[in-house]
This record gives C-alpha cells, structure tokens and sequence, in this order.
C-alpha cells in the first residue's frame, strides 16, 4: 500500500502529522475521539455508536491479529468516520483472520491515518475536550469543519424496518438505536421473543413483556420521538432495561437532564461500583454524555458510579421495574463481568 505525507487536522487549528494512502483523495471529517482498549478495533469499528466520529487508537500498535469474519463483528460495517492510529501492523497472526486491517478500512471506504503522535493526540484531547478535525493528504487540506454534534446518527443508524428474533414465551420490545449485534446475541440467550424495531416506531400499544433500550450514537436530546414513546411504555409499568444511550433516554423520559463529558469514556477497563453492595466491576464503554443525577426525579435513584470521575453509570427506579446502566455488559470486547445483568432483566419479566 503506497502511502503519502498527511495530516489530522482540528478545529482549533491544531495539525499532527501522518501518513495516509496516495489513494485516499477526499477530506474525511469527524468529531475527535479516543479509545484506550488494547484489543477490539474490530468490534469497537463496527459499533454504531462511533457515527460520526474519527476514532483515534491510543494503543501503539493495531492490526496485529488482523479482522476476523463478520458474524464477530456488531454491525454489518465500519460506522466510523475515519481511524487514527500510531502503528499499523502490515502482517497480521490470527488463525481465525480472513484480511489485513489496511485492507479492510479500504474495501469499507473508510479514511485512516498512521504514524500519528496519538499520545500527544490523546493528552490534547483529555484537557481540552473532543472536537471536530479531519484527516486529509498534503494537497487537499479542509478550511471548514461540520457541526457533528447537530446531527441526528441516530435516525442514521437505528434499522428502518422491524425484525423477529427468538420463539420462547417472553415478547421483549428491542429499540433499535445503534444497537450492538453482541446485545442481540446475550438477550436470545435466554427464552424470549424480540421484536426489534426503528428508534421511532410507536410499540407503545402492543403486547409485549419487556422493553430494552438500546446503545446508539450522538446527543440524546434529538431522540424526541424516541424518548415520546418510553414515556407511553412507562405508563404500563412492565420492566424496561436500557443499556449506554438508553440510560440517557430513559432518564430524559423521566424529566432529568444529560450533559456531554469533556472527553467521553471509551475503553474496555472502567471501574464501576455497584452502590447496592459496594462491589467494583470493571466495565467496557463507549459514550460521550452522561445522566446528572441532580435532575433525577426522588423516586428515581443512582445505582452505579464510575470510579475515575465519579459521573453516573446506572440509574434504577426506586419501585418499578426500570433500570438502565451506562457502560455495556455485553462486552465486545472488553470484560463480561456484568452480564448478570441480563439476568436480572429476563427475571423481572
């Protein structure tokens, strides 16, 4: 693969240097993010929550173990913007691999950058905050940069039709607002039906036995229909379980309000505490807001914290069965210590 001088450019002016394919031509825009996982670029590139977003490895070395077939992947394609990365391995070692990591980035049409300081990358980025930039060769350099935090990726990436997974006797209501493939996989581990349907689809007036809110991209504000029709299923009072983005609807359904972090947190080793018991998970997650818990209604309460910044990972009513966490028990990748999760959710049905 030939490659040619570019660079990372920011919005606030700010350029690092790399290395790009001479035949990546056009500009690729996105909004700055950084994930600190040592492993996973496979799954964590096809999570739908990264639209949007240029998604900088800060771990030295990727490609090393190549990219495995599609049924490990979480969706059916790279929802990255563009991926910045310090080394790319250019032979890979993995009896299960099936290509190079080089060449799947460009058979997905997906811009990517190496030879980037990404430790000074990551440390500019941890004190001033996520912003927009663009990777782009020396001869095609942008002047302008979208707004991505006025996009709606949910309606980008949330499926346009229902789908039927299952044949056990509990119907589950799945939003589809990004969701990972890999939730999919730890709900049909138990004896339940799935209706998966679009992020604005109105089951409010169906049977069902439970809803899962699922994970997705973006400001969770511009989920307006979404949030709507929680409101409707609320009043029904059946357990409703909502994972990283269904935390925050959850809590704007019941009139409390999110914020976005300086940075996000994106890695597979977050250290979570369960306040019922004081027990410390180690969690994998991918999100850029957060819940505040001073807006929380009183009979609505905090149920795990992160331990590096003390921000709110779960939220649970005091009574009813609702409940949501913020960093995602499904793993992939990442530790599957909190899949009991999964448990109590099927129990509650």
């Amino acid at each position: 693969m030939e490659m040619v001088p570019g660079k990372l450019l920011l919005e606030s002016g700010e350029f690092f240097f790399g290395q790009v394919p001479a035949n990546q031509q056009k500009p690729c825009f996105g909004e700055v993010v950084f994930n600190t996982g040592m492993v996973g670029y496979v799954e964590s590139l096809t999570d739908p929550s990264y639209a949007g977003q240029i998604l900088v490895f800060t771990y030295p070395l990727i490609g090393n173990y190549g990219v495995t077939e599609a049924s490990s992947w979480e969706s059916k394609k790279i929802h990255a913007k563009g991926v910045v990365m310090s080394e790319l391995a250019v032979h890979y070692s993995n009896h299960g691999a099936e290509k190079a990591l080089g060449a799947w980035l460009q058979e997905q049409d997906i811009p990517f950058i190496v030879g980037v300081d990404t430790r000074a990358l990551t440390r500019r980025l941890r004190t001033q905050g996520v912003i927009p930039g663009a990777i782009a060769n020396d001869n095609n350099q942008p002047k302008q940069f979208e707004n991505f935090a006025a996009h709606d990726w949910v309606k980008a990436v949330s499926i346009k039709e229902s789908r039927d997974y299952g044949s056990g006797d509990k119907q589950i209501i799945v939003v589809d607002c990004g969701i990972k493939e890999n939730i999919i996989r730890c709900l049909l581990k138990y004896p339940v039906r799935l209706k998966r349907v679009p992020h604005d689809y109105d089951y409010s007036a169906e049977e069902f036995d439970g809803v899962f809110i699922s994970n997705g991209p973006g400001d969770p504000k511009h989920c307006t229909d979404t949030i709507r029709i929680l409101k409707k299923a609320m009043l029904k009072k059946k357990p409703i379980f909502g994972i990283c983005l269904g935390t925050q609807l959850m809590a704007l359904a019941v009139g409390a309000e999110t914020y976005k972090l300086p940075f996000g947190h994106r890695s597979h080793n977050q250290p979570c505490m369960n306040l019922s018991d004081q027990k410390c998970f180690l969690t994998s997650q991918n999100h850029s807001y957060a819940v505040d818990e001073k807006t929380l209604p009183q009979d609505w309460e905090v149920t795990f914290r992160n331990l590096n910044d003390q921000s709110v990972e779960g939220i649970a009513h005091q009574k009813l069965p609702f409940f949501a966490v913020q960093f995602h028990p499904e793993a992939a990748p990442g530790p599957c210590d909190t899949q009991w999760l999964f448990q109590k959710f099927y129990e509650s049905l």
